[in-house]
């Protein structure tokens, strides 16, 4: 399964070693998904880090090598992302998923992604971590 993480996601699994997100990167490591992240997400993940945990931003570098980068969706994606409701940092974060056809975009962001969630979008189910963690292993 193709999960692309939002920046939430890779700085809180960056930041608490033990919690929720850090295990997509072990569910990863053992096959049982393909992590992606687009560069505008890791560049807000690096930028949150930085300025909240520098613990975080020291373990982030050694999690990123389990991540596949994808490309930046073109502004058509951007604009068509837009238009489901999220705001102009956010867009190109749903437009990155679709260009990468993953099955899968993990945000904790309830805020700008709720009225999403569970719903397919271009392709992509946006999902809460917990969700998309029922979706890896099956329960």
């Amino acid at each position: 399964m193709r999960v692309l993480l939002d920046a939430n996601v890779i700085a809180a699994a960056a930041h608490w070693p033990n919690g929720r997100s850090r295990t997509f990167f072990r569910l990863a490591e053992f096959g049982r998904c393909r992590l992606l992240a687009s560069e505008h997400a890791i560049v807000e993940a690096k930028r949150n880090l930085t300025l909240r945990s520098p613990r975080g931003a020291q373990v982030l570098d050694s999690l990123l090598r389990v991540l596949e980068r994808v490309g930046e969706a073109g502004p058509h994606l951007v604009t068509w992302a837009a238009e489901h409701g999220l705001p102009e940092n956010d867009a190109p974060i749903l437009a990155a998923a679709a260009a990468a056809d993953a099955d899968l975009l993990v945000t904790g962001d309830r805020s700008n992604f709720g009225h999403l969630f569970g719903t397919e979008v271009g392709g992509v189910r946006v999902v809460s971590p917990a969700e998309a963690l029922v979706a890896l292993l099956g329960k």
